[in-house]
């Protein structure tokens, strides 16, 4: 093999504007960690778990809206990116993923470090390249350079996901003593730059007059990214038309939403009351919803016409009544289809959304102020929320976490932006992830609230050589996995202690001193009150939060609550 072409994959990324690697060491992909280490123009970091590696990789590509290259070696280190690639893909988070491997005569032939490695992820990539294991002619050359071009503008089109680039290597890995690498200049670049498709004269003047036609319209976000000019264009097209706005905590669409608090009331109000806030026109955006609630009310509703906005790849039909999808960016239908749809009074479906809404911050308001409550993890979630800083990146582990806060609501005013992996809402990753974000923007706060099974599962996020000053860990331990006393199904079963709950004595000091973290536990209202100003203060630098509850009593509260929701919306 030509060495030189592997060089060239460093430049070929630099040039696309990739600026950060992550790489977990090994032997067979040696060529390439020294073209990715020695470049100038790349900050390339090292974990050695490939897990969590991949995890943090991903973060970096959510904070910095840009792809990340992954680097690892050959053998099973690759499938131990699986968890965050199946992530990159459903959540279409580019990644552009390194795989050293033995040249293909030496597969299935017992050598070490050997697997089948081509098409390791297989539905859950956007694509695989096999790259050439001899690039000695030049057509081979141009070849090798093509996959990485091809390989990088797929990860990057809409919608944007994760890509396999397999690289055989024989030895010699490694460039003699003072041997320098150079990156040739004139490498192949090919730039693919994105389309940006608009609604045409005809298509505007049919949804206008649709939506005129519709008696009532509800528009529903999905998880995505903050995006100003989205909520800029969305801002104006409720002020014209006047139709309610539903989101999840992960939708990141701000105040622009009228109904924050939908998984408190759509709990408890009676069907009657649904009735009145169903759409005959549902536009939905975005990906993934938490709120189980939303999902079943919507497939109820059965609207006669649902329009999903997606300007590429494939659509769910989540609620059962999709109709038509709308092949534009979400920002582009609300910018044109604001003008001339203007409603000269707010609709009834509109009115009975707002009402929902702040009669839920109403009972909210009124559910927590109880002073002989006990001290439990729905209260100390609310607690830390209300701690977070100004323009957080809030990190939101799955299981109970995530639900805790799509209840309560975020602080409004504070510019928060909301992350969680709801791609396939595992716990696998949730440190790992904030990790990332808090390598890409040091100069944000970033905050994790997570439970102590997800945060135990991913230790080795932690485990590199950077430091982390901004990222604040708030770890609600209650030894185990809580979830399954709050859901029903595992909760009444007799094998819940043993087999459902992953009961554990962990706490996180050893981990904190393990990694240099400062550490406060708390188990009191009192104490959390007291601790959080400290823990939340800049010049604290990097700390864990640990905060004990009772799994028991939390259940117990958590009940209560629902009981209350009923009664109040009943």
């Amino acid at each position: 093999m030509t060495i030189q072409a592997v060089y060239n994959i460093a430049e070929i990324c630099a040039r696309h504007g990739i600026t950060d690697v992550v790489l977990s060491p090994g032997s067979r992909s040696a060529p390439l960690t020294l073209a990715f280490a020695r470049h100038p123009g790349l900050n390339v970091r090292v974990v050695p778990d490939e897990r969590a590696a991949a995890f943090i990789g991903l973060g970096i590509a959510q904070a910095q809206r840009r792809a990340v290259a992954l680097v690892c070696t050959s053998g099973t280190a690759g499938l131990n990116y699986a968890p965050a690639v199946a992530e990159a893909f459903f959540q279409q988070i580019p990644l552009v993923i390194f795989t050293a491997d033995r040249p293909p005569e030496w597969i299935d032939q017992l050598d070490g470090q050997t697997i089948r490695q081509r098409n390791l992820y297989g539905v859950h990539a956007k694509g695989e390249f096999e790259f050439p294991v001899d690039t000695s002619h030049a057509d081979a050359k141009w070849h090798s350079a093509r996959i990485v071009n091809e390989a990088i503008n797929l990860a990057q089109a809409a919608p944007a996901g994760p890509v396999q680039v397999n690289v055989p290597l024989r030895e010699p890995f490694y460039p003699k003593a003072g041997e320098g690498i150079v990156y040739e200049k004139d490498v192949k670049i090919i730039y693919e730059h994105p389309s940006n498709p608009t609604l045409s004269p005809a298509e505007i003047l049919d949804l206008r007059q649709q939506l005129r036609n519709a008696s009532s319209v509800v528009v529903v976000a999905g998880q995505q990214a903050s995006n100003p000019g989205l909520l800029a264009a969305l801002y104006e097209f409720t002020k014209v038309r006047h139709v309610p706005v539903v989101g999840d905590t992960i939708a990141n669409i701000g105040e622009v939403s009228d109904a924050r608090l939908q998984d408190v009331f759509l709990a408890g109000l009676s069907k009657e009351d649904k009735a009145a806030l169903k759409p005959d026109l549902l536009i939905t955006f975005g990906q993934s919803l938490i709120s189980k609630s939303l999902k079943l009310f919507l497939r109820d509703a059965a609207p006669a016409q649902h329009w999903h906005l997606q300007a590429a790849g494939e659509v769910a039909d989540t609620f059962r009544s999709l109709t038509r999808v709308v092949r534009v960016p979400p920002a582009v239908f609300f910018q044109q289809l604001s003008e001339s749809t203007a409603m000269s009074e707010t609709p009834e479906i509109t009115r009975s959304w707002q009402r929902a809404d702040k009669a839920a911050a109403a009972f909210l308001q009124q559910f927590f102020v109880d002073d002989a409550q006990p001290f439990n993890e729905f209260s100390a979630f609310r607690h830390a929320l209300a701690h977070v800083p100004d323009q957080t990146a809030l990190h939101l582990a799955n299981s109970m976490a995530v639900r805790y806060v799509n209840i309560l609501g975020l602080p409004q005013g504070r510019q928060i932006e909301v992350f969680a992996n709801r791609g396939t809402s595992g716990i696998d990753g949730c440190n790992s992830t904030a990790v990332g974000a808090a390598l890409a923007q040091p100069e944000r706060p970033v905050v994790l609230l997570t439970g102590d099974v997800a945060f135990f599962y991913d230790r080795n996020a932690f485990w590199h050589n950077y430091p982390l000053p901004n990222l604040r860990v708030v770890l609600f331990n209650n030894h185990g996995g809580g979830i399954f006393r709050i859901i029903d199904g595992p909760r009444q079963q007799p094998e819940l202690d043993e087999f459902f709950e992953t009961r554990q004595l962990l706490t996180a000091e050893n981990t904190a001193r393990d990694f240099n973290l400062r550490y406060f536990p708390v188990s009191s209202f009192a104490e959390l009150e007291a601790t959080l100003p400290v823990f939340f203060a800049a010049e604290t630098g990097a700390a864990i939060l640990e905060v004990f509850t009772d799994s028991k009593t939390n259940a117990a509260f958590f009940e209560e609550y629902r009981s209350a929701v009923k009664a109040a919306f009943a």
